[in-house]
């Protein structure tokens, strides 16, 4: 079984601007197989590949597996403004299981 508010607890101590859950989880047809697709936005100035490794530790060793990936606020303006159709599929139909207030 998939803990949604588990990932969301250990994503936190990251300190992310954002957390969105894409993919069959967010668009209700996840089966036993699927995986979570999860997209945090962060300040960072460290390369995309440190912190999507970085967000993996604080992840830790979960029963199902998770892609995570890490992008700036900056990062996704750009990709929007490219017309990026990933994240502007992730922006439209994902849902935001928290954002820092």
């Amino acid at each position: 079984m998939t803990d949604i508010n588990q990932i969301v607890k250990n994503l936190k101590k990251y300190k992310p601007e954002k957390i969105i859950l894409f993919g069959s989880h967010a668009w209700g047809k996840p089966n036993a197989s699927s995986d979570v697709d999860i997209l945090v936005v962060k300040k960072s100035k460290l390369s995309r590949r440190i912190r999507t490794a970085q967000a993996e530790k604080f992840l830790g060793a979960l029963p199902y597996p998770v892609d995570v990936f890490v992008y700036t606020p900056g990062e996704i303006e750009r990709r929007k403004e490219l017309g990026d159709f990933f994240i502007n599929l992730i922006l439209k139909k994902g849902q935001v299981i928290y954002e820092r207030r």
